[in-house]
């Protein structure tokens, strides 16, 4: 990891400005201060594999340069025949692999007995080489990066710009849900605990367990009663 995630950023942030593509290992996604990354001339990826990863990978990179990889893999591990394993005992046979702690990052537990791992690097290429795991045979397979049923580009008319409303109206749900997940510190706002009140903008990220990531992208207009058109990117 890099700890502490704040004065490091700034040194990234200089970086990528001078023309290099750098990247973090995983690093704790509530550590990061995006604010230091609003920059003309960077653009940045946060990537965990999951759309509501608490873990994440941070890339930047020169403005001019129009996309880079996240680094990150999903890798699907399904355990053979023998006594079923609960999420605690996969990630006991994962540690004893003695990978670097800042090559993983989140674990689910998937229906059917398998398990998905976000991964970067040595560990990803460990992972997908593997075919024993705690004694037991085990098969290996990517799925993909967001390991969820993909995003897609919404335009949807909201009455104000506060966290409950953008968020209820972004991930289809009703308000009093939402608030649900607000209230149980599942709902993250630019990797930070949200709350109802705050307002999200332009470039912000809304994370919610259990439903996705919205990317704010831009508002794109105001309607006749003083509501706002809004451009979401909904990540699931």
């Amino acid at each position: 990891m890099l700890p502490p995630m704040k004065p490091k950023l700034s040194a990234l942030v200089a970086q990528a400005r001078g023309g290099r593509v750098v990247r973090t290992p995983f690093v704790e996604g509530d550590d990061l201060d995006r604010r230091l990354l609003q920059d003309d001339d960077v653009r940045f990826v946060i990537a965990g594999g999951f759309p509501d990863a608490r873990r994440v990978v941070l890339t930047l990179h020169p403005a001019h340069i129009p996309e880079v990889d996240s680094g990150v893999s999903v890798l699907r591990v399904t355990p053979g025949p023998g006594p079923a394993w609960d999420l605690q005992d996969f990630t006991v046979h994962l540690r004893r692999l003695e990978l670097p702690e800042d090559t993983l990052g989140d674990v689910r537990e998937e229906r059917g007995g398998a398990f998905l791992v976000a991964a970067t690097g040595k560990a990803a290429s460990a992972l997908e080489a593997l075919t024993n795991l705690g004694g037991r045979e085990v098969e290996v397979e990517e799925v993909g990066e967001t390991a969820g049923r993909g995003s897609k580009t919404r335009e949807v008319v909201v009455p104000s710009m506060r966290v409950d409303v953008v968020g209820a109206k972004g991930f289809g749900v009703s308000r009093a849900y939402f608030q649900q997940g607000i209230d149980g510190g599942k709902v993250r706002l630019n990797g930070s605990p949200a709350r109802a009140s705050s307002d999200i903008r332009e470039g912000d990220s809304l994370s919610a367990e259990g439903l996705g990531r919205i990317d704010f992208k831009r508002v794109v207009n105001e309607t006749r009663r003083g509501n706002f058109k809004v451009e979401l990117e909904v990540h699931r």
